[in-house]
């Protein structure tokens, strides 16, 4: 069993998502850390980019944060290599294609091997250009994480017929950010993709509540929550890791509850 498919075995899974360096690696260290302790299956680490088109204004912020800050891909690498040895769930790089060309495809899944990231998101890669990347991801034992979109249709049994690691369920259209209903029919997404795949399936976009949290994970495998936590990182900064901690433990309580 992979270590992803470890994050779902025999449980809902909770997702957080940071962006590194908002404000700085220390203060990221250190919510890793928390989100850990306070629950986190699997933890998704943005690497930040210029131009993240997937983002809606709050993980922008923390992108351009994160980058005045002088915040390298490689700095990056070396905090994950720092912390691996406590951090022992699973954890997905989310980033764009340009990050990843920029620094050599090679050169980038080599490094991911060798400091114990597990998977890759991209949300600006298409289906039908994953290949390139997936091939040399899966080179190095990096899964290549699939998205699956309210308007990929037709396109859903291919999508996860070929997924690996998880299925990340974008659950509204257009950029991340919080939303106070769901109105996508993710049940049904969720129907089509266990047709055809045994790959666990977490939901993400617009997720800030417990109840959302718990409502999304009772019908798919888990849920990821970004733009929540880190609009609570931009709100406290450097004091912001027991801040996470406590509305992690809060998100996966529900699950519990439900």
């Amino acid at each position: 069993m992979s270590k992803i498919a470890e994050a779902f075995n025999n449980k809902k899974a909770f997702i957080p998502f940071v962006t590194c360096g908002d404000p700085d690696l220390e203060t990221t260290k250190k919510i890793l850390s928390e989100l850990q302790k306070n629950g986190a299956d699997l933890i998704e680490l943005g690497i930040p980019f210029s131009d993240p088109t997937a983002e809606g204004p709050v993980i922008q912020g923390a992108n351009i944060r994160a980058l005045k800050n002088g915040i390298t891909t490689d700095d990056i690498f070396k905090m994950v290599e720092e912390v691996r040895g406590e951090i022992t769930v699973p954890m997905v790089f989310m980033t764009y294609a340009n990050v990843i060309f920029s620094y050599g495809m090679d050169r980038f899944f080599e490094k991911c091997q060798k400091i114990g990231m597990d998977g890759v998101i991209l949300p600006d890669v298409p289906f039908e250009e994953k290949e390139e990347f997936d091939e040399v991801a899966a080179k190095y034992g990096i899964d290549f994480i699939s998205m699956v979109a309210p308007t990929s249709d037709d396109r859903i049994a291919t999508i996860a017929a070929q997924a690996k690691g998880f299925i990340y369920i974008v659950s509204s259209l257009g950029v991340t950010g919080t939303r106070s209903t769901i109105s996508t029919n993710v049940k049904e997404l969720v129907e089509k993709i266990r047709k055809v795949t045994d790959v666990p399936c977490a939901v993400g976009f617009g997720i800030s509540t417990p109840e959302q949290a718990s409502r999304m994970a009772e019908i798919s495998d888990g849920a990821i929550v970004g733009s929540a936590i880190v609009r609570i990182i931009a709100e406290n900064g450097k004091d912001a890791p027991s801040h996470v901690g406590e509305f992690v433990k809060n998100m996966k309580s529900a699950y519990k509850a439900s």
